[in-house]
Parts: C-alpha cells; structure tokens; sequence
C-alpha cells in the first residue's frame, strides 16, 4: 500500500485493540489529547463489549444464573439495531448469542481451542441455545435476560468501533480530515485519491488475488484464514458459525463488502449519536449521506455473507461485495470496486 503510505505517512497504532491492533492513517499526526482519547474510549469499549474481558457487561452477562437487567452506555443502540435488522435479514443464523457455541467450540476467554467433549449436541439455537431474538429483551440500550447469555459482537463489532473513531477524527478535523482506519481489515477512508488495498489470498496470506480501489466509505473483509484451530472429526474450525446450528461455515473461503459514501442505506440504524464525550457527532452529511455507522454495516454483511445469499441481505443496505467459494470460483456484485487476479 505505497500509495497510502506517500497519502497519510502519519501512522498511529493501538496495538492491542480488539486483540488485533488497529492503525489510523492520516495526512498529519493525531494531538496528545485525541490520542488518549481514543486509547480511552478504546479501553471502555472492551470494558464493555468484549466477552474475553472478565471484568466487561458482556462477561456479567454470561454469568449471571438466573438472568438480570443490564444497562449499557447509549452508544452501543445503534449496534444492537444494527444486529436486529442482521437477526432479521439473515433468518437467525447472524445472532450475538452465538459466543456460547464459540465457547464450546474452543474459541472462548481462556483460548483452549479444543472442542468440548458434548459440543455436537449443544451447538446452535436448534439445541435451544439462547437466541438474540427469543432470550434478550431489550429497551434501547438495556438488555434484559432470564438465563446466562454468551454475547459475541465479532461480526458487527470492530467495523462498529471505527465508526466512532471516525467521528472523533472527524470532530477535530471536520471536512478537511482524510484518513484511513484499519481494524484488522475492516477499514474507514475518507481519501481525496483512490487507495489501493490488496484482496488477501485466504489460502495463501502471502498474496493477493486482487486490488481494490477506494477513496471513501467502508470496505471490510472477512475469511477464517486468521482465526481457525484446526480439525475435529473431519470439521474445520474458526470463528465464522451459522448461528442456527452452530457449525463453522466451509463453502465460502473469504467475503468483501464496500459499503460506498454515497450510497445511502435502505434500513440502517437511525438512531441517537455516541455520546460527544467520548465520540464527537455523527458523520458530516457530506461525508456519509445515510449512513451512519457505514464500517459497522460493512463488518455485518461481510460476515452475513457467509451465511445468507446477497438477494437477503439488499433489503438491508445499499452495498457492493465479492465472494471467494471454497472451490476457488470469484462471485462479485458488477459494481465492486476491485480488479481480480485469477484465484487458481
């Protein structure tokens, strides 16, 4: 990514964000005082989302025997619609009850990566495990259960947290910011030129089997090439599960979504900005007509797209994507912004 080093050479990294670091590229540096807050917020949003933190609302949430009412700060709204409209789209198989099946699965807080013993009979909301839908109410931000509930916000939750780093980006520069936010792959740009971002190989992460070209809005992927731990009787596992019966999904190798500035969504969530304490305002309308939460968005139907068709998932937003099948053929929606290699 030359072209994005020669834009924005002023690189700042959060390494442990999320467990897989995050990088803002910008055309000058970030203050002392916008750097910690970030560092801030960053650290209250795991304090508060992150199912491997023992001490976050997540993990008391998962403990809890009988169940209870559960406050969250007002800036998590828009992420818990945002599943809403996913849970909707996608039939239940996208659910953030699905952290117990990751659980059991191996993919837990103290990352054993071994499949329990009885997993194949517990696995999936079809052997009754709490569903986002069935077991959480919810009265805007406060979640309310009768039962211990495992919360996984991976599919939506990076993308969701750089869009309230943009705001705050955006809250100091206003419309003269550009940058690039990248959250292991899921991506923020706001560019006056195109940025070139390789499309890695799942098979092979050395390489690329093509080149995106972006100036602006969101573009995530999503592929179990980074995050799997092996074979159990003959099944592959990583961290993208079907939601209904919690199994890892192997007929798609990688996803990509570009969600575009322009391109103002159907059904996204409308709702209350994070609050300016910690995340500023909302986009500039200029920016990011209709969209609020554009890398959220994109972080959710990358990974949608691993288990529902695209025609699903128009309803939801406006969006364009490519998707690599496990046998190697290259599906792509005719407006992707992207050139392909072959992916023989």
């Amino acid at each position: 990514m030359v072209e994005l080093s020669r834009r924005m050479p002023h690189v700042t990294a959060f390494p442990h964000a999320l467990g897989t670091g995050l990088l803002i590229h910008t055309t000058r540096p970030l203050d002392d005082e916008l750097h910690r807050r970030i560092g801030d917020f960053i650290d209250e949003y795991e304090s508060v989302l992150s199912r491997f933190r023992s001490d976050s609302l997540v993990a008391a949430m998962a403990s809890a025997e009988f169940g209870g009412t559960f406050t969250f700060p007002d800036w998590t709204l828009p992420l818990f619609k945002l599943y809403d409209i996913l849970a909707a789209a996608s039939a239940g198989a996208i659910d953030p009850c699905i952290g117990e099946d990751m659980i059991r699965l191996g993919y837990g807080a103290d990352l054993t990566f071994t499949m329990q013993p009885d997993a194949a009979n517990h696995l999936g909301a079809i052997h009754g495990r709490p569903t986002w839908e069935r077991d959480v109410a919810r009265d805007g931000a406060t979640l309310r259960t009768t039962r211990p509930v495992q919360l996984d916000f991976g599919a939506c939750g990076k993308g969701y947290l750089v869009d309230l780093l943009g705001m705050m980006l955006y809250e100091q520069s206003g419309s003269a910011a550009e940058f690039l936010i990248d959250a292991g792959g899921d991506m923020l740009i706001d560019s006056r030129d195109l940025i070139d971002i390789a499309l890695e190989d799942p098979s092979d992460t050395n390489n690329a089997i093509g080149i995106a070209h972006i100036s602006s809005g969101a573009f995530c992927a999503s592929a179990p090439s980074r995050r799997h731990w092996g074979k159990t009787n003959g099944l592959r596992l990583h961290h993208l599960l079907n939601a209904i019966d919690g199994q890892p999904v192997n007929d798609i190798a990688a996803t990509w979504v570009h969600v575009n500035a322009n391109s103002p969504s159907v059904n996204s969530p409308n709702t209350n900005s994070p609050s300016a304490a910690h995340a500023g305002t909302r986009f500039p309308t200029a920016a990011f007509p209709g969209i609020e939460y554009p890398t959220a968005l994109a972080d959710g139907l990358a990974t949608a797209l691993f288990v529902t068709e695209p025609r699903r998932l128009v309803s939801v937003a406006d969006f364009s994507c490519a998707q690599l099948l496990a046998d190697r053929r290259m599906v792509a929606s005719r407006d992707f912004p992207a050139t392909f290699f072959t992916a023989e």
